[in-house]
Parts: structure tokens; sequence; C-alpha cells
């Protein structure tokens, strides 16, 4: 009987060298790679991204990089579907699919698939961020516990993202997250998945790196890119591709809602709390090698141990 041919899988949080990982490997072994990332799907959305810049993806391409307007909604359905057509593709070349990114949703999308649910309502999504802001998400974990329990029981109180979904779908339908997936058959993915997991043990190395690399980002013109995407006229704060760490903030800057120190500071923190929410979702993924990104020799570890 033939196997499925295998796919890998590079998790982990913000500003720990995981397209870095995957080029690595790219370079090593017959592959391609797909960009995991909601950020990366907006043309245009280059340098508050870390998006690998035009020159290296003519080399190394990216998939589902730029294939999207900022002003549309890219879901985790649509990856779901957009990935799973890139590693049949990748694979009727003989090759393997190395999938990289931090957005956790999508790769839990791709690998146990998805229940039906509502598609996002952005209106009562600011609701809640709204509610959230002034009460604390431990008090939307404790209200979601209310009106859903077994959503709540399943989900930490830290995840915010999830969190705020099964509320958003109750506030859609009037009825709980946990009865409307309980309905459901999910599409699982059929591949063998080889996952590799960033997470480092310094938390300050990481709080500096994210810090270095958003200043960075800043001298390299990042404040002129959102402000391109302020002028458009089409585009509001509302917007996925507009709510993104770092683009909220400078769209606020634009906005005179901050000075120049206060977007800095917001950003660096909101950057440092994403990489939190990034290494919970880490800690929950199952059959995964973890790796210390710092550690010198990662990545040669890395490919003895897949080869």
């Amino acid at each position: 009987m033939n196997e499925k041919p295998p796919v890998i899988f590079i998790m982990g949080p913000t500003a720990t060298g995981k397209t870095e990982l995957a080029i690595y490997l790219h370079e090593k072994i017959n592959s391609e790679i797909i960009s995991v990332d909601s950020a990366m799907v907006y043309r245009g959305l280059d340098i508050g991204t870390a998006k690998p810049d035009k020159s290296l993806l003519e080399i190394v391409p990216h998939r589902l990089i730029d294939i999207c307007d900022p002003a549309e909604v890219y879901s985790a359905a649509r990856f779901q579907q957009d990935a799973y057509t890139a590693v049949n593709e990748i694979h009727a070349k003989g090759k393997i699919p190395i999938l990289v990114g931090g957005t956790g949703l999508y790769f839990r999308a791709l690998e146990k698939g998805l229940d039906k649910l509502p598609e996002a309502n952005y209106e009562i999504r600011r609701k809640i961020e709204k509610e959230a802001e002034k009460k604390g998400w431990q008090y939307m974990h404790e209200k979601l516990s209310v009106v859903d329990k077994k959503s709540a029981i399943k989900i930490n109180q830290n995840d915010t993202q999830r969190i705020q979904r099964a509320l958003e779908v109750y506030g859609i339908t009037g009825c709980p997250m946990s009865d409307l997936t309980a309905k459901k058959e999910k599409k699982v993915f059929p591949h063998p998945i080889k996952k590799i997991i960033l997470y480092p043990d310094n938390r300050s190395l990481l709080h500096q790196r994210i810090e270095m690399r958003f200043i960075k980002m800043l001298n390299n013109g990042f404040v002129d890119e959102v402000e391109s995407m302020y002028r458009r006229g089409d585009l509001t704060s509302d917007l996925p591709s507009m709510r993104l760490v770092g683009y909220r903030q400078i769209w606020k800057y634009l906005n005179n809602q901050f000075n120049y120190k206060e977007m800095q500071e917001h950003s660096i923190i909101a950057t440092r709390q994403l990489a939190k929410r990034q290494i919970t979702w880490c800690r929950t993924e199952n059959n995964a090698d973890y790796y210390d990104p710092y550690d010198s020799g990662t990545f040669s570890k890395i490919l003895d141990n897949i080869k």
C-alpha cells in the first residue's frame, strides 16, 4: 500500500526565524514553500508583515503571499482550500510542501478541518473587542462559560482569538458554538505531518528581538507603507488587514490618536502580546518537535531529524 507523501509544518511565535528555517530546508531538500500567515496574503503589506523581499521571492517563491487586496477579507476557510490546492500541486511535482507561518488557526484548519460556522461579523467582533479592552479577557472567558460552557472548558483563558470567535458565533446565531460544531463533519488533512515548532526558552531575548525588529521596520518605511493604505480612501481601521499588529497602531498615529512615541510603544507591546498568544497556541500542539530558535546549530539539528 502506497503511503501518502508527507508535508512539513514550521510553526512558532513571531520573530523566531521561521522564514529563515523554511528557506534553509528548501535549499537542502526537494521542496516548495507555502506561507501560513494571515498578514502576508495582502498585497502592499510588506514591511510590517516581515514579508520576504521581492528579490528573495524570485529565487525562493512562497505560495499564498500577495494573493488578495487589503480591502478583502481572507478567511481560514479560504486558506484551507488554497493550501489543499498548493499541497496537491507540489506533491504532483514529486516535492515536499513546507508550510511556514505564525497563524495557528490556519494550521489547525488545514490539519483538523473546519466546522461550518457563520462568516465573521465585524460589527459584533468589534463590540467584543471593546468590551474586552474595558473588562479584560479573563472576564470575557467567564462570560463565555455562561453561554457556552463546553467551549469555555476547551479554550484557554489566554487564547483571546478563540474566546472572541466563540462569543461572536453565539452573538450571530444565538446558539453555543459547541452545539454547532458537534453536528458537523470536518475535512481532515490526509497527509502525514512533520511538525516543527520554534519555541524560545529565553523570553527576554524574544522581547528584545521583537523591539529591534519593529524599530528596523520603522526605519525601513513602515509608516509610509501604512500611510499609502490610509490615503487610499477605500480602507477602514475595522478591516482585518488594517487591524494587524503595527498597522492598527500606525493607523491611529496617522489619525492623531497616538503620538509617534505612543505608536511605537503600543506596537511593541502588541507584538509581544501576539507572541505570547502564539506560544500558548504552540503548547497545545500534538506530535510536534520543539526547538529553541536561539540555540546554535538548531537548523542543522532539524534537518538531521527530518531526513
